[in-house]
């Protein structure tokens, strides 16, 4: 292990610090009457903020690189209907579009019970390496397929495949990145460090509008038809390079690294089993998936489906739509990191509370705004939802692998997230249009997402506050070993002395 994640060093003493401590009301005459201390300095992780940093930016960029593809495929989903599909009625087009988007959903649980296990049992950082590598030449792939007016029914068929490859390899992408992060950030942090993980999300999304939008603006349809919508896909693949990169130079997570280092000191290593896995874990999974539901619904149904919404149920100019999506994205990425590290303090419970009852409250208003018309009504409707998904995207990464224990984290956060993904959120888009259209009411989708939030309420009351608590199976984790030193000392407060507040990080380290 590099020095930036190693554990402080000496299992028979603690090296405590005593100038820091004697700052808090004599405690250190407590500690020196207690010769057992429950917890040691040697058994905190402690992992620096440059790693911390760097293990961030790889797992955040597949996230990014993940959702590229995905709003890629969704704002241009009625290009690619006319392109891969034969012509005729418009909306069974775009139908077929949205149903091959959903088919690569049907191979995300089957590549979660693949990964996650593999992930736990290998290593987080291989398994992510392949899953990038993946992903990269699915997306590259699509970019590659002749039309069909190239090759007939060959050019569905090819679609579906490289979808397919997505799809499974997406299921080992983001509980295998969300477990990364949470391992590596420390206790305190987690809220902060998880946000990274949505920039990505809301990055990918960005990149795929923006790209989009501009092509659309600069090309005519014809060309757009011809060639432009290759050019998204064929980003894909040097970005997919550059990922797995940067995931293969970075060193494994702590918690994993402790695990396997209690493999190596006898430790039996589990076998997974999914009856004992299920018995053992059904509720904690049936949260996840709860959750999970909600947020994709969601999330899909704002950032990829609404851009089709605007433009075939309100008539609103398709590049307009793109450029108002894009806007509301970028106001939630520069409140993302804020509203993840406020949730480090007031807890994750509050923040992901608020915006379920956001959704139920303001998501019929704020379609009623679009229905209006008009780029001020549109915009404040987008802002109204975007506000609400924006506690998800803040919390998730973080409330989602503190619910499971170290040795089944990858596993269980992998089949649950992709199960759920594949049940609600890949066929989002489709049943968004299938109801609006099955039905001739255009607020279908705010009643689909009003409903899925209603159920979310429950779960999250129902899910334990886990905000600066170490993870379940892990030892806590910090920054530093001076606030190593001072976990350890707060352990020994009694009576006035258990009142006290945290240890501050800056006189620790000043007297240190």
């Amino acid at each position: 292990m590099s020095a930036e994640t190693t554990q402080a060093a000496s299992d028979s003493e603690p090296e405590w610090n005593p100038e820091a401590v004697r700052r808090h009301r004599g405690m250190f005459r407590v500690i020196e009457r207690r010769r057992s201390p429950k917890l040691r300095v040697s058994d905190i992780t402690v992992t620096e903020e440059a790693a911390v940093r760097r293990a961030v930016k790889a797992a955040m960029l597949g996230n990014a690189m993940e959702w590229f593809d995905f709003g890629i495929y969704s704002y241009m989903a009625v290009t690619l209907g006319q392109v891969f599909f034969p012509s005729g009625n418009p909306t069974a087009q775009t139908l077929a579009s949205f149903g091959a988007f959903a088919a690569a959903f049907l191979l995300r649980p089957i590549g979660g019970f693949v990964f996650g296990p593999l992930g736990d049992r290998i290593g987080r950082k291989k398994v992510l390496s392949l899953t990038m590598i993946m992903m990269a030449l699915g997306t590259f792939g699509i970019g590659l397929v002749p039309s069909y007016a190239a090759i007939g029914i060959w050019a569905p068929v090819l679609l579906l495949l490289f979808r397919v490859v997505q799809g499974f390899s997406t299921g080992g992408e983001y509980g295998g990145a969300a477990t990364f992060i949470a391992e590596y950030a420390p206790d305190k942090r987690r809220g902060f460090f998880g946000s990274y993980l949505e920039f990505g999300t809301l990055a990918g999304y960005v990149g795929a509008a923006g790209l989009v939008t501009v092509l659309t603006t600069v090309l005519d349809d014809g060309a757009m038809l011809a060639w432009g919508w290759r050019v998204p896909f064929l980003v894909a693949g040097p970005l997919g390079l550059i990922g797995m990169y940067m995931r293969l130079k970075l060193e494994d997570t702590p918690a994993f690294q402790e695990l396997e280092r209690e493999h190596e000191r006898g430790a039996e290593r589990p076998k997974f089993r999914f009856g004992p896995f299920f018995r053992d874990h059904w509720r904690a999974l049936l949260l996840c998936m709860i959750l999970v539901a909600a947020y994709d619904i969601a999330d899909y149904g704002l950032l990829s489906y609404m851009p089709t919404y605007l433009t075939d149920e309100l008539k609103y100019g398709s590049t307009a739509g793109l450029v108002a999506i894009v806007v509301v994205m970028v106001v939630l990425m520069c409140l993302v990191h804020p509203l993840g590290a406020l949730s480090d303090r007031v807890g994750r419970k509050p923040v992901l509370l608020t915006g379920m009852i956001g959704f139920v409250v303001l998501t019929l208003p704020a379609f009623l705004l679009l229905r209006m018309g008009g780029h001020l009504a549109i915009y404040a409707g987008l802002l109204l939802l975007g506000l609400c998904l924006l506690t998800f995207l803040a919390t998730m990464s973080a409330v989602l692998p503190a619910l499971f224990p170290t040795e089944v984290r990858y596993s269980a956060l992998a089949i649950s997230f992709n199960v759920a993904g594949s049940l609600f959120g890949g066929t989002t888009p489709l049943a968004m249009e299938g109801l609006t259209s099955a039905t001739g009411n255009n607020l279908m989708p705010a009643f689909y997402i009003m409903f899925a939030a209603a159920v979310g309420v429950i779960a999250v009351l129902l899910t334990k506050e886990t905000a600066r608590q170490p993870l379940e199976g892990s030892p806590p984790s910090v920054s530093t070993p001076q606030e190593a030193s001072a976990l350890v000392a707060a352990q020994y407060t009694r009576g006035p002395l258990s009142r006290l507040p945290e240890p501050d990080e800056d006189t620790v380290g000043a007297a240190a």
